[in-house]
């Protein structure tokens, strides 16, 4: 381990948004660099298969708070309703598996986090809504937003952030969102492959060409499996290993191609399915001193509605 990693580590990320220089405080946020953490179900209904279909599926290494303290700013949330819950308005969250604890109280600790440290910008990007079925979709979406709206209140970032007390900024990805509170979708590019180059050269396309510019978006490190038949040979013939593992074997040579490619195009939000170790939190916040300005490292964003500029 060299001098300058186990410096990295030893810092605290759990303030490092309020503790960037006071120059970089006005920069808009799609200027900076941000980490953020990214998750089979069909075949969970085998029962032989659910055991490791779980152990696969599973790739968050830490919980919300600790991500939240280790520096993730950014969390893709992908919602999702079980079957025959006797709370009709009851959601979970969906990571290729459905969580066991409910959306609202993990919010619930998300803006607890965000009270004790006012000026940590978290966005919280809302997608999929699975289970969602046509006769109470506009009912579950409006129950949603309703207790977005109220648990964050005075919170939620409608034109800069870190003024008058906001830093809460919530992406959510449904057509019919008309709140001025809530933002838009925010793009996620990701490179669809259990390949490192093929995501790496992915990625490298849209940051040269396709990246959006003035607006929030996503590069996911993470790796996909996939949704095919293909998937068998993972869960099914690598049986002493999961995903989780995987993404960590590949995490130093992704973190590396961050760094070489930070140096030459800006970066928005950073996500990997292990946020908490390699340095990963580090080395993100760091493109933030690069000449191309500040990159914010976030965990789960996707199109703006409209192209707005915050501050933070």
């Amino acid at each position: 381990m060299s001098a300058q990693k186990g410096r990295n580590e030893d810092r605290s990320y759990t303030d490092w948004m309020s503790q960037l220089p006071p120059e970089l405080h006005n920069n808009p946020l799609h200027d900076l660099t941000i980490p953020e953490p990214d998750g089979l179900k069909k075949l969970s209904k085998i029962y032989c298969a659910r055991k490791i279909l779980y152990k696969w599926a599973r790739t968050q290494e830490e919980s919300i708070l600790k991500q939240l303290d280790a520096g993730v700013r950014y969390f893709d949330l992908r919602i999702a309703r079980k079957d025959n819950d006797p709370d009709p308005n009851r959601l979970y969250f969906y990571h290729g598996l459905l969580t066991q604890t409910d959306v609202e109280t993990i919010l619930r600790v998300m803006n607890a986090w965000a009270e004790r440290h006012p000026k940590e910008i978290l966005i919280l990007s809302f997608s999929h809504f699975k289970g969602f079925v046509k006769r109470y979709e506009d009912q579950l979406h409006c129950h949603l937003i309703n207790f977005i709206k109220t648990l964050f209140g005075a919170k939620l970032c409608k034109r800069s952030c870190w003024e008058n007390g906001t830093n809460v900024i919530i992406s959510y990805d449904y057509p019919a969102n008309m709140h001025q509170e809530i933002w838009g979708k925010i793009p996620y590019y990701y490179g669809n492959s259990m390949d490192i180059t093929k995501v790496e050269t992915k990625l490298c396309r849209v940051l040269e060409k396709d990246r959006p510019y003035q607006c929030l978006f996503v590069c996911g490190l993470n790796l996909t499996l996939p949704e095919d038949h293909k998937i068998l040979k993972y869960i099914f013939f690598r049986m002493w290993d999961n995903l989780a593992k995987v993404i960590e074997r590949s995490l130093p040579r992704l973190l590396h191609w961050v760094s070489e490619q930070g140096a030459k195009t800006p970066m928005n939000i950073v996500a990997s399915d292990v946020v908490t170790q390699d340095g990963f939190v580090a080395t993100v916040v760091q493109l933030n001193t690069l000449k191309h300005g500040l990159s914010v490292s976030i965990s789960v964003i996707e199109t703006m509605v409209e192209l707005r500029k915050y501050k933070i």
